[in-house]
């Protein structure tokens, strides 16, 4: 089975268990009688566990504290057979760690490894930001959940800042970027559309989560273009350190206007429209067979939610770090370029969890819970860890700005118009799924043989470094 849903609203489900489970007395119609003062009245949920004041009834286990059997069996577990799947690949943690320390110069196999191990770690990231969802109100827990998410491309994003040495690594953290995008919308939003359509002729989604999300991919595919045509547009017109300095100046200022941007979003889906996305996530729910299923399984405590993400961000971190220390390595040695590192391979094992999330929702029929997973790690990542990537580089010193490369950001408009196109008729299907795949791949394929620039032929600075704090000296 692959399964997986919120619960639905917790009044209904408080009143519904709560009048059976205390036993209220009866009218003469057979109807219960409601006194003023049953809202005080302790509540169960379907699978009778008492409801913790403060707790979404279907997020509630039953439990408190940490009880490490029912821990590591539910952990195990994971969602779905997905992501019970990728929880095999636990034993390269501790091996991956191990290779780091033992046998330091086997910088292949320590890549290797470590890219490995971020598998099953980002998916516990997930499935332990799945299980406090859970215990929220649906928006709220959608929210949370995708941010969670995204904390994997913010450490692997934050350890490519702190490591890279007279910015070397700045090009690589361009590319996961626009990268980490292109992976969820086209392959992430692909394999959702291809999944749901073998089941379905066709799938519906609601415009709210659709017509939203894609005009803040245009608006942040804007911001993200602007330096780069900037640059582009001048160079050979002005001195370059010239032109490289103001460069950063808009990359930053941008940054923070990206910021803003997605705190409005923010604001929009909690505050101000948050009955709209309830209602969509709500259709969702009623269309999923296997709902019932999914409610009775064993549920973390809140507890156990906090310690499985210690421990996931933990390694995360760990293998984030190994990883990166090797990809000049990998870059140098085996010819790898830095369009195909960064558009390619460091996106692809950040967004595993989110994406078998995601797949799994579509499966179920879960449209708007799979597109509002994909255009929310989407729109994370272009407005808020992008702009949060420059910024902090801001405060560390380093020339990280938004100039990317012209292959770069032609292929990243070219998708947002492609995955607009496909979300216009509020429809899906396989023919879809497999064209936003084929796309992908054709850009994995371009990106493999795209060399490494020389300093100054394209949208990078003179000899590689910019000024760090803007100015012209």
């Amino acid at each position: 089975m692959l399964s997986r849903s919120r619960g639905e609203p917790e009044s209904n489900a408080h009143t519904d268990v709560r009048e059976d489970a205390v036993g209220l007395p009866k009218s003469a119609g057979g109807q219960h009688e409601k006194p003023q003062h049953h809202m005080h009245m302790p509540g169960f949920n379907r699978n009778g566990h008492k409801i913790i004041k403060g707790i979404h009834p279907d997020g509630e286990s039953g439990r408190g504290g940490v009880h490490p059997w029912h821990f590591l069996r539910i952990c195990f577990r994971s969602s779905s057979r997905l992501s019970l799947v990728v929880n095999v690949l636990w034993p390269f943690v501790p091996a991956a760690i191990a290779i780091h320390f033992a046998h330091p110069d086997l910088h292949l196999w320590i890549f290797i490894l470590n890219y490995v191990a971020m598998v099953p770690t980002a998916n516990l990231v997930g499935f332990a930001g799945q299980e406090l969802a859970r215990k929220l109100p649906k928006v709220l827990g959608l929210i949370l959940e995708t941010f969670l998410g995204g904390i994997v491309e913010i450490v692997v994003f934050m350890v490519l800042l702190h490591d890279s040495v007279n910015n070397s690594l700045i090009p690589v953290i361009r590319s996961a970027i626009l990268g980490s995008i292109l992976a969820n919308l086209l392959l992430c939003l692909g394999f959702c559309f291809f999944a749901g359509g073998l089941r379905r002729n066709e799938q519906e989604f609601d415009e709210v989560i659709s017509e939203v999300g894609n005009g803040q991919l245009l608006m942040a595919g804007f911001g993200l273009l602007i330096p780069s045509a900037f640059y582009a547009s001048l160079r050979g017109s002005i001195e370059d350190s010239v032109l490289e300095a103001n460069v950063l100046h808009i990359s930053r200022t941008t940054s923070v206007i990206l910021l803003i941007a997605f705190l409005i979003y923010v604001w929009f889906q909690v505050h101000t429209h948050h009955g709209l996305y309830a209602d969509s996530l709500e259709k969702d729910e009623e269309r999923d067979a296997d709902r019932h299923l999914d409610l009775a399984k064993d549920k973390l405590t809140f507890t156990e939610c906090i310690v499985a993400l210690l421990i996931a961000l933990t390694c995360v971190s760990l293998h984030a770090v190994f990883l990166v220390e090797e990809i000049d390595y990998i870059v140098h040695e085996h010819g790898v370029s830095d369009a195909f590192m960064g558009l390619i391979l460091v996106p692809f094992v950040e967004k595993a969890a989110e994406h078998l999330t995601a797949v799994d929702e579509a499966w179920d029929n879960q449209m708007n819970f799979a597109l509002a997973h994909c255009m929310g790690a989407t729109i994370q990542t272009a407005l808020f860890n992008s702009s949060l990537v420059v910024i902090v580089g801001w405060g560390l010193n380093k020339s990280m700005d938004l100039n990317f490369e012209i292959f770069n950001i032609v292929v990243l408009i070219m998708a947002i118009i492609v995955v607009g196109n496909f979300l216009r008729d509020q429809k899906s299907n396989y023919l879809e799924g497999a064209l936003c795949i084929l796309i992908y791949i054709i850009i994995a394929i371009a990106s493999w043989y795209y060399p490494n620039p020389n300093p100054g032929t394209t949208n990078t600075a003179e000899g590689g470094v910019i000024p760090s704090n803007g100015m012209i000296t």
